[in-house]
């Protein structure tokens, strides 16, 4: 049902459902995302590609970035250094710079 997706048919984003579509993630399925960096970006890169297929612009897909990272940062340990150090460069950035650097991460996993 739509009222579960994140974007809807419209091509608008609710990232209300960020959290929600995270948590129904299984934690195998997380541990193989999360466990190498690489992996990580190549995700990132295929979610990055089916929202630009949605219509995402670029702001969309940074604010949901941020979501995401929100999400990352109060829920989930790192697995590795590259993961350690963006969570700790989002903890302690302003509103401002974690909305810039969603705009970067969403360019690096392009």
């Amino acid at each position: 049902m739509e009222k579960d997706h994140m974007i809807h048919k419209d091509g608008e984003v609710d990232t209300s459902k960020v959290d929600e579509t995270l948590e129904r993630m299984d934690t195998q399925q997380a541990d193989e995302i999360l466990g190498d960096f690489n992996g990580f970006r190549t995700y990132l890169n295929k979610r990055i590609k089916l929202g630009k297929t949605a219509g995402l612009n670029e702001e969309q897909l940074a604010k949901t970035a941020e979501k995401v990272a929100d999400y990352l940062a109060e829920n989930v340990t790192p697995r590795n250094k590259e993961e350690q150090l963006l969570q700790e460069l989002w903890k302690v950035g302003t509103k401002e710079e974690q909305h810039a650097l969603a705009h970067m991460l969403v360019k690096l996993a392009e």
